[in-house]
This record gives structure tokens, C-alpha cells and sequence, in this order.
């Protein structure tokens, strides 16, 4: 259904739980895309915005709150909306940040349940969105474990409430995307060594493949090259650095392992449709990574 569906390498490194972002915007300008983590995307002011998930496709009202589970296509479009004040509060968490033994307790089903039929997407009645909203609109301002107790909370809310409504008659075709031990090698490799030379010929080696194999198995199972893979993953964390971190735009191209500035910043804009500086001062909120 849609074309050039975007894979998006979030900037959760292993180690994290999850991120919050919270931010004021008068535009939607990622692609439609896909990627192996959670997302809880609320949206106030944003009467008018076209929501896409899988192949449901709906204008939405002033304030909603959807769940999108691992790896179905999904974006927001400007479309009929006119606000400059669009609040987007979103949370993506790692899909095993919860795992199977913790779900399988009673406790947890209502949970369990959810995350289930959240391969759909699932969008939650106005009257759980409103009781909702200001848990949600706190989260950045939490710390540490309080983050994931107050989270806890409110999965089991939504996952209690009446009136959900499931968006995609289909679930995702890309679930399969990292269910592959080599898929998983390399992607742990590049997450230990981005910040360092990253040959071909020494991680074709390390899942036993010749580098002409590799690059047709990279491409098949990314749709992209492996330096494109490489410098997504690298642009990810600079643009968690960018907002994170007061270092200089050249300090962030070589902590993430780019070795001259003037590439970083084609790569940054070709990945991000601006630059990093244009990047840093447009983006008016927080973003917070536990």
C-alpha cells in the first residue's frame, strides 16, 4: 500500500528501556515508517492531521491517543490541519522490555492482551485519552524508576478501558525483519563499533558470508546498502545528541563516526531533510532517553 515505507533505526541503544518525546510542532515531517519498538503517540491541537497505520488511514479529531505495536507501517500527515501548536507527546520502548516470564502473570494479561492486538494499532476512546493525557504529559518531566512505574500504570489503564478500536486489518509484513540470528549479529556489532571504521570485509566475516553475499543479504532485509544501514544507525544517535548533549555539531559527526564534518552533514540531510544545526533549533521541546 505504501511506497518507500521507511525503516527507522530509533535512537534506543540495548541498554535503554525506552524514550519520551515532547514537543510543540505546526508540522508532520517524517515518512511513513516502521521499526521493532513499541509507540504510544498522543496528539493534541490536531484537528485535521491524517493518521496512517497499516492500511487504515483516518482523519483524526482534537486529541488521540493511539498504541502501535512492533514494526507496522505508520505515520502522521499534516493533511487539513492548521494549527501551529500541535502538542505530540510520544513513548517508544523496546519490544522485549517486558518479558515473556512478566506477562505470562496474571497480573500482567490485561498487558499481555494489549500488546497483542497492538500489531493492528490500536486507537483508545476520547474518555481514556483525557484521563490519560496528563500522566502522559508529566512523563518527561519523571526520573528513573518512577519513568517505568508511572508507565506500568499506564499500560494497564489503556489496557482496561472500553471502546479500544483496532486500525490495521492487517498486521505487519516486516515482523520477520530481525528474526534472524545473522540480522541480530550485525546489528549488535554496529551498535558496539558505529563510532569506529566499520569494514565490510570484517562483518561479512563475522556471519561467515563473502562480501558480495552480504551486501545482497543487507539490501534484501533493510532496502538498504550497508553504509546506509551504518549511517543511519550513527545519524539516530546524532540526532539524540543534538538535542541531548551541549557539544558542537563537529564533536557529535565524530563521537558517532563520521570522519569529516562536511559528510556528516550531507548524510544528516539527506536523512533528515535539514541540517544538524537547522535540526537542533527547530525541534522545541524535550526528548528524554531512560
Amino acid at each position: 500500500m505504501h511506497k518507500d515505507i521507511h525503516r527507522e533505526i530509533t535512537p534506543l541503544s540495548p541498554e535503554d528501556s525506552f524514550l519520551v518525546f515532547d514537543r510543540i510542532k505546526n508540522e508532520f515531517d517524517f515518512p511513513i515508517h516502521f521499526h521493532p519498538e513499541f509507540e504510544l503517540n498522543l496528539i493534541i491541537n490536531g484537528k485535521g492531521v491524517r493518521r496512517v497505520v497499516g492500511d487504515s488511514m483516518e482523519e483524526i479529531n482534537n486529541i488521540e491517543l493511539v498504541l502501535v505495536g512492533p514494526n507496522i507501517p505508520h505515520g502522521w500527515q499534516l493533511h487539513k490541519c492548521t494549527s501551529n501548536q500541535i502538542h505530540e507527546v510520544t513513548v517508544q520502548f523496546n519490544e522485549n522490555l517486558f518479558d515473556s516470564k512478566l506477562l505470562s502473570r496474571r497480573i500482567m494479561k490485561p498487558i499481555k492482551d494489549m500488546f497483542e492486538r497492538s500489531a493492528h494499532g490500536i486507537l483508545f476512546s476520547e474518555k481514556i485519552t483525557a484521563e490519560i493525557k496528563p500522566k502522559l504529559t508529566r512523563l518527561s518531566k519523571i526520573d528513573s524508576i518512577d519513568y517505568l512505574l508511572q508507565l506500568i500504570s499506564i499500560l494497564h489503564d489503556l489496557a482496561n478501558s472500553r471502546n479500544q478500536r483496532l486500525l490495521s486489518s492487517y498486521t505487519s509484513n516486516y515482523k520477520d525483519f530481525e528474526n534472524s540470528d545473522k540480522i541480530k549479529i550485525i546489528y549488535d556489532y554496529v551498535q558496539e563499533n558505529y563510532h569506529n571504521k566499520i569494514l565490510l570485509s570484517e562483518i561479512s566475516e563475522l556471519v561467515n558470508m563473502s562480501q558480495v553475499s552480504f551486501n545482497r543479504f543487507i539490501k534484501k532485509r533493510t532496502g538498504k546498502t550497508f553504509i546506509e544501514y551504518i549511517n543511519d544507525t550513527r545519524i539516530g544517535y546524532a540526532s539524540r545528541w543534538l538535542i541531548e548533549k551541549d557539544l558542537s555539531i563537529a564533536e557529535i559527526a565524530f563521537k558517532c563516526g563520521f570522519n569529516n564534518i562536511a559528510n556528516f552533514n550531507r548524510v544528516f540531510k539527506k536523512c533528515k531533510d535539514c541540517t544538524p544545526s537547522q535540526y537542533r533549533d527547530k525541534f522545541s521541546g524535550i526528548k528524554r532517553v531512560l
